[in-house]
């Protein structure tokens, strides 16, 4: 009986740590030296929660293969997907908040300003009052032609460019989260796989405007394990057909 006793009081240690944790700190995404305390940790394979102490840390059970959700009150919720138990450090951004409703009181102009008359009204058709109260919209002709026959192909031109300029900021934006080195953090992936996986679940612009702010490491994360579930052939790129030559 003592016996069982002594075997039973040493085989508990190790029992306790057989049990795999992961671990970590979870700071401010853009306050990176601020730690956040009373974050909600939940493993969401094996439904167990945990939480940051007063200096951001956390442990909670985990395996290889598991995603942990991060959340906390006026944060965005991130996911992690565990390729191994090492300390991990996580950035939580902050929620955007609307701003208050501000009241205007009206002001006294000065009547030289209001009262200008516009040079050119008499002249060229305005497309639009300006800010000048006293101007209107003129339906006057020059040669025949109104003058406001360029206006509309203008603002379409300006739209484009401005849609231009909105998906080359969201492209640079892509390029600088979904790139090799934090795949390969979260992933273990390199050489041709890499590229490969970079290709197949690259982020549309779509995606990233309809998300703000977007959450690449969950993508990254979710992408990884549609990924694995694809065969060998799958995850090789097709080659194009080559071009017959005369």
């Amino acid at each position: 009986m003592y016996k069982l006793i002594v075997f039973i009081l040493l085989a508990l240690p190790f029992g306790a740590f057989a049990q795999t944790v992961t671990t970590g700190t979870v700071f401010d995404y853009s306050k990176k030296t601020l730690s956040l305390p009373g974050v909600t940790i939940r493993n969401l394979n094996s439904k167990k929660t945990s939480s940051t102490n007063k200096e951001g840390k956390y442990t909670i059970a985990a395996n290889v293969g598991d995603l942990i959700e991060f959340s906390a009150v006026g944060y965005h919720t991130d996911t992690l997907y565990l390729t191994n138990l090492l300390n991990r450090t996580i950035y939580l951004p902050v929620k955007s908040t609307n701003l208050a409703d501000v009241n205007v009181e009206a002001v006294r102009m000065n009547s030289q300003i209001t009262d200008a008359k516009d040079p050119l009204a008499e002249k060229y058709t305005l497309l639009s009052t300006g800010g000048n109260l006293n101007r209107k919209r003129m339906t006057d002709k020059v040669g025949g032609l109104n003058l406001n026959l360029g206006y509309g192909k203008y603002r379409r031109e300006q739209r484009k460019e401005a849609d231009l300029q909105e998906k080359e900021m969201y492209q640079q934006e892509i390029d600088e989260n979904f790139n090799e080195k934090a795949i390969t953090d979260l992933t273990k992936l390199q050489g041709e796989e890499l590229k490969n996986f970079m290709i197949l679940y690259r982020p549309s612009v779509e995606a990233v405007k309809g998300e703000r702010p977007y959450r690449y490491a969950f993508h990254i994360s979710r992408a990884f394990v549609a990924w694995q579930k694809l065969t060998p052939e799958q995850r090789k790129l097709q080659d194009l057909p080559k071009l017959k030559t005369n």
